[in-house]
């Protein structure tokens, strides 16, 4: 008998014993159909992959299978790859490897079979087609990830580190997907979890029995574990926008007066010739974005119009919007057209980003400099580096020190956790302030039923987290999201 998701579980609590019927259409729909989808891309490539899972995963691929030795599949081990046909009738559609795994021991713990199948569009269509035809129904999006988590194979924060490592853009996010995989976010929240539970549990039994089990002096006690989960939570919460510029790259804007050679830098970053440059002053005058890669760190870079003043009504709403992009940035570089001094709008700019997180580049060193480093103009707080956008000078030096400003030099995925996802971060700050509310009561010298409606409030919010406490509409929307063969 296959274990009840807590789906199921909560559907009982919630419906009483009145619903039978439609639980067991619940349980038909996620346990008793054998869904099909192409987990490949669908472009013409060596190979492509047909999967299924469910039930009659076995039979069905049976019913379209031909091996030379005419052997069953339903008959074969798990975990065994067997080489033949996939027939429609007498016509055979394709020469196959089929992979067998038995539940379980599967991705999804049910019964799966892979097609490996040639891969052009039409073949995989074609036996994709023929396994619907035979019994299987088209896999939702994501639903092979979704009966992972209902069957107790991943968490809800392992399921949503598959969908960011498919969409991984760069090595950082890479590694943090893999490490989220593997579970650190799910041990470190179970871990939190177990210590609020056992401490609600004492104060309830306590409350309950309370001429055997004694609270006096228990707030110290208590506060003193709340105060390190909430240690703990910080360091999370802290690693939010490390996390957020892990997955998503780091919102760049590059800033300077007109033909400082803002263009120019990008085009070489870029290692094309993406944004237009002349020697006219205001050639930019849209915001442009690109996405690129710098040393693993990705950077949604965006080349703006030159920040002066100006009569010319597109040119200055090129401006302002520079302006705008540059106050939400997560980066600004300042482009110097370091051959000619320093003027009024340079000094705006300036004063546009003190407090931001920024670094000077003087361009056009490769000319007789007017504006050098260490002068006093330039604020102390920002690195300054040499460059020439024509001569692709000072551009490595550029790259460590991006490196180095948002990961100081290196991450490491094996004891730090990076909250990468927005509705984690979400749950978290949600038990983060119900442990504060706990405090609270405890220096208010309130009685203890107080601090177990705050601690279970909590241990909500971080279950939220794992999936542990989560609502079944969320959980379809957070599916709804995967490709559809994953």
């Amino acid at each position: 008998m296959r274990p009840l998701s807590f789906l199921y579980l909560k559907y009982v609590a919630e419906t009483g014993n009145g619903s039978f019927l439609l639980l067991e259409e619940i349980m038909d729909q996620l346990y008793n159909s054998t869904i099909a989808a192409i987990s490949t891309a669908m472009s013409n490539s060596g190979i492509g992959i047909v999967r299924m899972s469910g039930p009659e995963a076995f039979q069905i691929a049976d019913r379209v299978y031909k091996g030379k030795k005419e052997k069953k599949l339903c008959d074969q081990k798990t975990h065994t790859i067997h080489y033949g046909y996939i027939v429609d009738g007498d016509q055979v559609i394709d020469e196959v490897l089929v992979m067998l795994m038995r539940g379980p021991h599967s991705y999804t713990g049910e019964d799966t079979v892979e097609i490996n199948c040639h891969g052009g569009v039409y073949v995989v269509k074609r036996v994709l087609e023929l396994l619907i035809k035979s019994g299987a129904r088209p896999a939702e999006p994501g639903e092979y990830t979704k009966r992972a988590f209902l069957n107790g194979r991943l968490d809800l924060s392992q399921a949503e580190a598959v969908g960011d490592l498919i969409a991984s853009q760069n090595e950082y996010a890479l590694q943090s997907s893999v490490s989220q995989l593997k579970g650190n976010i799910k041990d470190k929240i179970s871990e939190m979890r177990e210590k609020i539970l056992y401490h609600t549990a004492f104060i309830e039994t306590a409350l309950d029995d309370p001429e055997h089990i004694s609270v006096d002096g228990y707030g110290e006690k208590l506060k003193k574990v709340v105060d390190e989960i909430i240690k703990e939570m910080k360091r999370l919460l802290d690693s939010c926008d490390d996390g957020r510029i892990i997955k998503e790259g780091v919102r760049t804007v590059i800033l300077g007066k007109p033909n400082a050679g803002k263009s120019s830098l990008l085009n070489v970053l870029l290692g094309e010739d993406r944004a237009i440059v002349t020697d006219i002053a205001g050639t930019t005058r849209d915001v442009l974005e690109e996405h690129l890669n710098l040393k693993g760190i990705s950077l949604n870079i965006m080349d703006t119009a030159g920040i002066r003043d100006t009569e010319d009504v597109v040119e200055k709403i090129g401006v302002d919007r520079a302006k705008e992009y540059a106050d939400k940035a997560d980066l600004i570089l300042y482009v110097i057209d370091a051959s000619r001094p320093l003027d009024e709008n340079d000094e705006e700019i300036l004063n546009l980003i003190r407090g931001k997180r920024a670094i000077i580049l003087l361009n056009k060193s490769d000319l007789d400099m007017q504006v050098t480093k260490g002068q006093k103009e330039l604020p102390e707080e920002f690195p300054v580096i040499e460059i020439s956008a024509k001569n692709v000078q000072g551009i490595d030096e550029l790259e460590d020190t991006l490196k180095e400003m948002f990961f100081q030099g290196e991450l490491t995925f094996n004891d730090e956790i990076y909250i990468t996802n927005v509705r984690q971060k979400t749950a978290l700050q949600d038990a983060y302030e119900a442990l504060g509310r706990v405090n609270d009561s405890i220096d208010a010298g309130m009685p203890e039923d107080f601090y177990s409606i705050d601690l279970m409030d909590a241990y909500e919010a971080l279950g939220n987290i794992t999936g542990e406490t989560i609502g079944e509409d969320l959980v379809n929307e957070i599916f709804s999201k995967f490709c559809m063969g994953k």
